[in-house]
């Protein structure tokens, strides 16, 4: 049952593995994409040349599609009290693992430069969250070989993609896991000085459903569908809608090939289905995640912690200290409303469940009780 957007990129299944910044590896993208979906390299906090590396090491595993995505940001140049308060914020935590928080050698790494390393590794599929790019950033992709995906929080922002010319739209909804991409604000069709507000953010948080339905009767180009999709049911479901492919992010977690470690994949096969919301406190732009004691003890500071990639900075030496010492307590558990239904198993394991339960569902009559 293939669709415009899987024949065009030559992908057996509709499935794309989320590219999970942080947690993608080589490895999974690899086994993703050779058992014919398309994996994806999460590339946003990557340097040009870890770029280049991991793009080879898929290429050497498999010769089969894949995706790289980036964050597309400015480097900031936060005011020294704003930095100042939130090392003061972040102290306590840190101290626990007996460190001090420092200001760290970058807040970021550069777009200008992971843009050309994206550009010279060519993968099959280049997609951006977090903003949007330019008609001759796009053009300058697509003439590289690469068919550009912009990911979408609301229709505005899909139909801002559609009009710089990219080739497809991620819409994600407000289920999916880790940070959310909003870059515009509601009404307007540019993105804000300074990035979204807090606000811009709330009333942004469309549902999948409702967004891709929408999405896919606006647009004349694919829309990928993402956020809560955890079963070959939620795939039919999201093809159902007029999606020509899913982008599934939580469900690739647990496979023994992501890059997460024993902490945060143990809370992944114990949480709830209610057990994750939206937060600041780790990076600065709202990411939905496992609820744990970080975020309750930082609640009231939601609004107040530095935009993202400040904050996500002034936590990093934190996280990976937690994630050494085995702790889950602090660490950033990103994650969708699906996670209770995550299942432990190799990647292309877990793709031939997705296959067969995806045929089932679409071969199956509807019923009604």
């Amino acid at each position: 049952m293939p669709t415009p957007f899987t024949s065009r990129l030559g992908l057996a299944l509709p499935i794309l593995q989320g590219p999970m910044t942080g947690s993608d590896t080589p490895t999974l993208a690899a086994a993703v994409s050779q058992a014919g979906g398309l994996g994806m390299l999460g590339c946003g906090m990557r340097s040009p040349a870890a770029m280049a590396e991991v793009a080879a090491e898929v290429r050497r595993r498999t010769d089969q599609p894949f995706g790289m995505n980036l964050f597309v940001q400015a480097t900031p140049a936060p005011d020294e009290a704003t930095v100042q308060a939130a090392l003061q914020r972040m102290a306590p935590f840190y101290a626990e693992f007996g460190l001090v928080p420092e200001r760290p050698a970058q807040w970021c790494e550069d777009f200008a430069a992971q843009f050309e390393a994206l550009v010279a590794a060519r993968p099959a599929v280049a997609s951006f969250t977090f903003g949007i790019l330019s008609a001759a950033q796009v053009a300058r992709l697509q003439g590289a070989g690469s068919y550009v995906v912009g990911t979408a929080t609301t229709v505005a922002e899909a139909r801002a993609w559609a009009a710089v010319g990219a080739d497809a739209v991620c819409a994600s909804g407000m289920e999916a896991g880790g940070h959310r991409g909003t870059f515009l604000s509601p009404g307007h069709d540019a993105p804000p000085l300074g990035g979204p507000s807090v606000d811009d953010f709330e009333a942004s948080m469309v549902g999948t459903l409702t967004l891709v339905r929408q999405c896919v009767d606006t647009l004349s180009i694919p829309v990928i569908a993402a956020g809560g999709i955890m079963d070959g049911r939620g795939i039919a479901g999201a093809l159902a809608l007029g999606a020509q492919a899913v982008q599934m992010g939580t469900a690739f977690l647990t496979c023994p090939e992501s890059g997460i470690g024993p902490a945060y994949r143990q809370a992944l096969t114990e949480a709830g289905a209610t057990d994750t919301r939206t937060t600041r406190i780790f990076s600065g732009r709202p990411a939905r995640g496992i609820v744990n004691a970080m975020m309750d003890r930082l609640r009231a500071d939601e609004r107040t912690v530095p935009p993202y990639p400040v904050q996500n900075a002034l936590t990093g030496a934190l996280r990976r200290a937690a994630a050494q010492a085995g702790r889950a307590d602090h660490l950033s558990l990103w994650a969708g409303q699906g996670v209770a239904q995550v299942r432990p198993l190799p990647a292309t394991e877990l793709m031939a469940v997705l296959e067969r339960e995806w045929r089932a569902a679409t071969a199956a009559p509807a019923t009604r009780q």
